[in-house]
């Protein structure tokens, strides 16, 4: 490899260790050099300059590897890895419009029950607009599902698209506290809430869930079991109509309603208390949510003082909301499912009941061919 100069003297031994004792000028002998370790190497020191590194398949994408170039010899392409920004995307339309209505599962396998088509005339199980209708969401197109014996408008939903519960709700006179099952095709009875209520917050499983705040109810929390409702302690913050839930029975999340807060209150539920958080950014209430308690979204509904509907979005990350992209259609009285990273927010009013459906993506890290375009 020959003699490679280095102002040193002879500091490198060929047993390893270095050798400071005869100056700083001279020469590094080949012999103490490894050519395999030198050709080895994937990365260098900024002092020694930047390369790019070869490899046969795409490198890993995540926030630590954000900004790096590399050559892909499979493809023959160069590239880098960044951050696509989050953006929400109109889905399938509603075959049933309607607002106030519940929501529960994923955006690839989404629930959506009952509410308001804005009709203003009697509809199956209901009465004035208000029914029982449940409509099914595989990623891309609704159908019709199983009609709940009892329309209701607010009522709350949470579980999966095969296995949820539907309870509370508004019926022509009064909130009530009926609660039925969903099995992916039909609706059986459970027993009922303690506490009749609607526009409530709802988190968990239909095994394992809450419901909590709302109209009649604005600070009680009560808790499901699979068979049997059970109060649980109260809200720090009381809030009626359009609360927004997320998480588990054990680890869940609420903000917004209209609440003598502002309608930004938020709180964090560990299975036995209560505890105030960081508040939304933008107060609103009657919007879409969805996530865990360490990482959920709320998006769209009417803002405080109820002026006017918004299309915003924010995130939350288990100690702070942040503005994130703006919906495509605003709109309030609306259900959300889903995740941070794939939501979904469907149905509501704009100037009419709505059908809509938006599917959220948010913000990921994924390699890119470098072009000249």
């Amino acid at each position: 490899m020959g003699t490679i100069t280095r102002s040193i003297a002879n500091n490198v031994l060929s047993n390893g260790t270095i050798d400071a004792t005869d100056g700083l000028t001279g020469t590094i002998p080949a012999s103490n050099l490894n050519n395999a370790s030198i050709s080895n190497l994937t990365a260098f020191p900024a002092t020694v300059g930047d390369f790019v590194e070869a490899t046969a398949s795409d490198v890993p994408a995540s926030p630590s590897t954000a900004g790096q170039l590399f050559y892909n010899s499979t493809s023959g392409t160069l590239k880098g890895i960044s951050l696509t920004s989050a953006a929400w995307a109109s889905g399938g339309t509603m075959p049933q419009v309607n607002t106030y209505l519940g929501g529960s599962g994923t955006q690839t396998a989404a629930l959506a029950f009952a509410g308001n088509n804005g009709t203003g005339s009697p509809t199956p199980s209901g009465g004035y607009g208000i029914n029982g209708v449940t409509q099914e969401y595989n990623g891309s197109s609704w159908t019709t599902g199983g009609l709940n014996p009892v329309g209701k408008q607010g009522p709350n939903l949470f579980g999966t698209q095969t296995a949820s519960i539907g309870a509370a709700g508004y019926v022509i006179g009064s909130n009530t506290t009926s609660s039925y099952l969903y099995n992916g095709s039909s609706w059986s009875s459970t027993n009922s809430m303690n506490n009749s209520r609607q526009g409530a917050a709802d988190f968990g499983i239909q095994t394992a869930g809450i419901i909590c705040g709302g109209s009649g109810a604005s600070s009680n929390s009560e808790s499901y079991d699979g068979s049997t409702w059970s109060n649980t302690p109260s809200l720090n913050t009381s809030r009626s109509g359009g609360v927004g839930g997320s998480g588990t029975q054990t680890a869940g999340l609420i903000s917004g309603g209209e609440t003598p807060a502002g309608e930004t209150a938020t709180e964090e539920y560990d299975g036995s208390t209560w505890t105030s958080v960081s508040p939304v950014n933008n107060a609103r209430r009657l919007f879409a949510s969805g996530g865990i308690q360490t990482s959920a979204f709320v998006a769209g509904g009417y803002s405080n003082p109820l002026s006017s509907q918004i299309n915003s979005t924010e995130l939350y990350d288990g100690t702070s909301w942040t503005n994130n992209v703006n919906m495509v259609t605003t709109r309030y009285q609306l259900a959300g499912a889903g995740t941070v990273s794939s939501g979904l927010a469907f149905g509501g009013y704009t100037s009419t009941a709505s059908g809509a459906t938006e599917e959220y993506t948010g913000a990921f890290y994924s390699a890119k061919t470098l072009t000249t375009s």
